[in-house]
């Protein structure tokens, strides 16, 4: 056996035998944390009632059985709102009293879908994990929907600051649609029963998917004071990875916080996801604004189709070749069938055969020449880039010279809004919303939330299967996962056991050498003393002359 063999497995073999007197006082330990005996427990700790005493048990003696821990169960009680605030909605009451459905059409839009037909109603979500809590649940797909509910009273952008949160969750996923809201400007022809998109509006805000591209609007729209003009500003993409919350079906809290010093914030489950100032992180680009630095030539001639294979001009035409002979004639030996009507089937074909003549040549019929890939294949034609003569360059916001220029330093101060609506279109049904709240205390907002969505994360967190059910349901759905199971659990299991076996037999060599050394060092302290013995005489021999004389 090697050295570099024998140092690796007694270093396994020590591992082996720190890790399992490790274990074993662990094991020991545990048994003194849990010796009964050393255990004292109160009645007031067991929470007993009055008339009930431990004192029982001794009457009934026998063995108990041991019982699982139950599941937490987790009370639904509607949040109450408390505190200053303009809107509070939890749906409890299952009823839509006080929200106005929009029975208006949709300008510009085929009349089959122009209707605003979308189907509403409060139920509580399929796999409710709090029962009795209820929502406002969008039913149809593919259509628009639109439904809304007046403020206590209007919001007026003076000195507080604005906070809007409420609840989603995406029960079937989200193909294409959004799931935000509109904070309408109040204005003195407001009709909910009106509403659609082009509705004026002073705040949107809320989640929006399509496809792979997952938002999360926050824009407002600003009125231009000297022109009466409206524009869209919307606030940066987040740097922030939204996927989850519209694939992991779970109900999630979308917040909006703006502030008078202009700073906003806007949180998914109380942590924020994105924030800055609504002076310098806002983009209110123009949407005929050109970026594109290189367009296609709108000039270009289109190449000569050049094909992608042509004829083999080197080709010669294999001697032999019979052309005047088909590659296929008919059977000779067919016969036709007796009930054959030529009026009703036609005339009588014998079947395709091989042609015999064809076997001993190198080919038969018309010969061409076979086929080569063309040199002068360039792919697909497409028009070549060229530079944009509209381009603009990116854009940014400019300041020149315009008599209806003028600078907001407090953007915060927008158009008061009295009523709360959801616009939307989904080719997704079944989105889930709750808990609607709108004031202007962040502390009330926060209480609003533990009552309400932070109680409905408890009954979800405390209904998810365990690690071990996550795996397995993992591996029902993708089977290639046992293998990397395998990888990570088994074979290191195998690998300690090989180990600690052969450090069993690595203690046994190392005390076969200790046994071989111990022999050696006896040997050679023998020699040693004979060594010095026969020195010793030699000396003695020395002092009576005898090897002089020699």
């Amino acid at each position: 056996m090697s050295g570099g063999r024998l140092v690796v497995l007694l270093s396994l073999g020590l591992l082996c035998l720190s890790l399992s007197r490790g274990v074993s006082a662990q094991t020991d330990e545990e048994e003194d944390i849990l010796d009964p005996n050393d255990v004292d427990i109160e009645d007031e700790d067991l929470d007993l009632a009055p008339d009930q005493d431990l004192d029982q048990d001794e009457e009934e003696p026998g063995p108990t059985e041991t019982k699982a821990p139950p599941v937490p169960k987790v009370t639904y009680k509607a949040p109450e709102p408390r505190g200053e605030h303009y809107f509070a909605e939890s749906f409890d009451r299952d009823t839509l009293d006080g929200w106005v459905m929009s029975i208006a059409k949709k300008e510009d839009t085929d009349e089959d879908i122009a209707k605003y037909d979308g189907k509403w109603a409060v139920e509580e979500m399929r796999d409710s994990k709090l029962p009795g809590d209820k929502g406002l649940v969008l039913k149809s797909r593919a259509k628009h929907h639109a439904i809304s509910a007046q403020l206590l009273r209007p919001f007026a952008f003076t000195t507080k600051p604005l906070i809007v949160q409420y609840e989603v969750n995406f029960q079937s996923g989200i193909d294409c649609g959004g799931a935000y809201v509109k904070l309408l400007t109040q204005t003195p022809d407001l009709d909910l029963a009106q509403f659609v998109d082009k509705t004026p509006y002073t705040i949107m805000f809320g989640p929006d998917k399509c496809g792979e591209d997952y938002k999360l609007h926050f824009i407002f729209r600003h009125k231009n004071p000297k022109t009466g003009e409206v524009e869209e500003k919307h606030a940066k993409k987040p740097d922030a990875d939204l996927r989850t919350y519209y694939t992991d079906k779970k109900t999630h809290l979308y917040t909006l916080v703006l502030n008078p010093d202009n700073s906003f914030e806007v949180l998914v489950d109380q942590t924020v996801v994105n924030s800055g100032n609504l002076l310098t992180d806002m983009t209110p680009a123009p949407e005929d604004w050109d970026e594109r630095a290189k367009v296609q030539d709108p000039d270009a001639a289109k190449d000569e189709d050049a094909p992608a294979q042509i004829a083999d001009e080197a080709a010669v035409k294999p001697e032999g070749w019979l052309d005047d002979e088909p590659e296929y004639i008919g059977d000779p030996d067919a016969l036709k069938p007796d009930d054959w009507d030529e009026d009703m089937d036609g005339e009588w074909e014998a079947p395709q055969v091989p042609n015999p003549k064809c076997e001993s040549a190198p080919g038969c019929g018309e010969w061409k020449r076979p086929m080569v890939d063309n040199p002068n294949y360039k792919g697909k034609w497409k028009p070549p880039m060229i530079d944009n003569p509209n381009y603009q360059g990116v854009w940014k916001p400019r300041k020149i010279p315009n008599p209806a220029f003028f600078e907001d330093l407090q953007p915060f101060r927008m158009s008061a809004f009295n009523a709360v609506g959801l616009e939307l279109w989904s080719m997704t049904s079944d989105i889930f919303f709750d808990n609607f709240f709108i004031t202007d205390d962040r502390n009330t907002a926060d209480r609003w939330a533990t009552e309400g969505w932070a109680l409905k994360k408890s009954a979800e967190s405390a209904a998810e299967p365990g690690l071990a059910t996550q795996m397995l349901s993992a591996a029902e759905e993708r089977p290639w996962l046992w293998v990397v199971y395998v990888l990570t659990v088994a074979l290191p299991v195998v690998l300690i056991i090989v180990f600690c076996c052969t450090g069993k037999a690595v203690r046994h060599y190392i005390t076969d050498v200790e046994h071989f050394r111990s022999a050696v060092t006896t040997q050679l302290n023998s020699s040693v003393v004979y060594q010095e013995r026969a020195e010793q005489l030699l000396r003695e021999q020395d002092s009576g002359g005898l090897l002089r004389t020699a």
